[in-house]
């Protein structure tokens, strides 16, 4: 996968802001030229935090839509569609910070399941767990945010399915990794 540019990084963080801001305090998108990346499917998430907390997090793990659309689309999600929170509401937009993540396409995970963690850089890796009729994510950032190990992040990526945190020791279960490329801004300022 090319990675972004810095540049087109800045415009990936604008087009979620201007399509969070169209919806929720109905202003005009802005007026963005967009470079070739952005007609490439891609995978991306969206993930919006208020005063250091998860506000809300939507996004498309596979590439299924060009990039451009999967990001405005993640940022209207994850400000009013992630059933963990309400919708945000006009008078909060200030006080959020985001971030696009950028996806690889997950692969899955090829080794003994109990080698799985050797397999697995914490920081580098998200994770996908699949198994049962089930499936979650967590995005590389997570891991290192809560300072966890990759049998940790194994865990909690089997609990984020519904599965019990140590089913990654089986083979039923189906481990994916990605890779994600980090983008961050803020209402408040400028992006």
């Amino acid at each position: 996968m090319q990675l972004l540019s810095a540049d087109e990084g800045v415009l990936a963080t604008r087009l979620a802001r201007g399509a969070i801001e169209h919806i929720v305090a109905k202003k005009p998108k802005p007026g963005l030229t967009l470079t070739p990346v952005f007609g490439e499917k891609r995978g991306v998430f969206v993930t919006l935090n208020r005063a250091g907390q998860l506000r809300g997090c939507i996004g498309f793990p596979y590439p299924v839509m060009p990039l451009g659309e999967a990001i405005e689309n993640a940022a209207v999600a994850a400000a009013l569609e992630d059933p963990r929170f309400p919708g945000v509401k006009r008078e909060e937009l200030d006080s959020l910070d985001f971030e696009v993540t950028v996806l690889t396409t997950p692969v899955p995970l090829e080794c003994d399941p109990e080698d799985r963690p050797s397999h697995i850089e914490v920081g580098r890796h998200g994770l996908i767990a699949r198994g049962f009729g089930t499936s979650g994510l967590l995005l590389p950032q997570v891991a290192t945010e809560y300072g966890w190990d990759a049998k940790t992040f194994l865990d909690y990526t089997c609990e984020k399915a519904g599965l019990p945190a140590r089913c990654w020791h089986q083979k039923t279960t189906e481990i994916l990794t990605f890779e994600g490329q980090i983008f961050t801004g803020s209402f408040g300022g400028s992006v």
